[in-house]
């Protein structure tokens, strides 16, 4: 929800209308998506890219979708339901499913999850149309401040719930490079940090697992 006060803003002052807001916030399920297209939008891109970088930031998606149907899938469920449900897949109900759903009997997974995922929708709708309302009164700080909420949120929402260390090392990785890279080859600045952090993160990950794995055939 801190992220949509966030988008709300954004939008706010990309000049997207609050009927436009709100559309995008149902429609688009996902916040990356949706910054990309007002980016494409403020930019002047045309509808053919700005389609294909909002596809782009929604293949991320994919491991995630592929995750949860096994969690969502019972017998006798229907292939359609599965693909509508997809549609709510994003960082925030897919970690809440992830945590929960497994104590959920599996007839009842698709029924729990659609009204997770639609109740996110409709709270976010109103964040949204509530926030898009009033920051125009807001001072310019408290406006700026708001715009931050959105990659906080992302990044306190995956530290917590990584469970590996390569995880959390990506994401230190990414603070890291991420400024540097922004000096170095602006316009692939985020591109850029998100390989080589990903990699390092990665190559440093196997290399301590393979050790600890030495390590403890030498114990036996």
């Amino acid at each position: 929800m801190s992220a949509f006060v966030g988008f709300a803003g954004l939008a706010r002052e990309a000049g997207i209308s609050l009927g436009e807001a709100v559309f995008m916030t149902g429609i688009v399920w996902a916040l990356p998506a949706k910054v990309v297209l007002i980016g494409a939008i403020m930019t002047g891109a045309s509808l053919p890219a700005a389609a294909f970088a909002v596809a782009l930031t929604s293949v991320r998606l994919t491991p995630m979708v592929v995750s949860i149907v096994p969690e969502l899938r019972a017998p006798g469920t229907r292939p359609v339901v599965l693909y509508l449900l997809s549609h709510f897949v994003a960082v925030t109900s897919w970690v809440l499913a992830m945590e929960h759903m497994r104590a959920v009997p599996r007839p009842m997974r698709t029924a729990w999850y659609c009204g997770l995922g639609g109740a996110l929708v409709l709270v976010n709708m109103v964040v949204v149309a509530v926030v898009y309302s009033v920051a125009g009164s807001l001072p310019p700080t408290l406006s700026a401040a708001l715009l931050m909420l959105t990659p906080l949120y992302f990044l306190t929402s995956l530290w917590g719930s990584a469970r590996e260390s390569a995880s959390h090392l990506a994401m230190a990785f990414g603070l890291v490079l991420g400024p540097l890279f922004h000096v170095l080859t602006p316009g692939f600045d985020l591109m850029a940090a998100g390989v080589v952090g990903g990699t390092a993160a990665y190559l440093l990950h196997r290399v301590g697992r393979r050790g600890r794995r030495r390590g403890g055939e030498g114990a036996a």
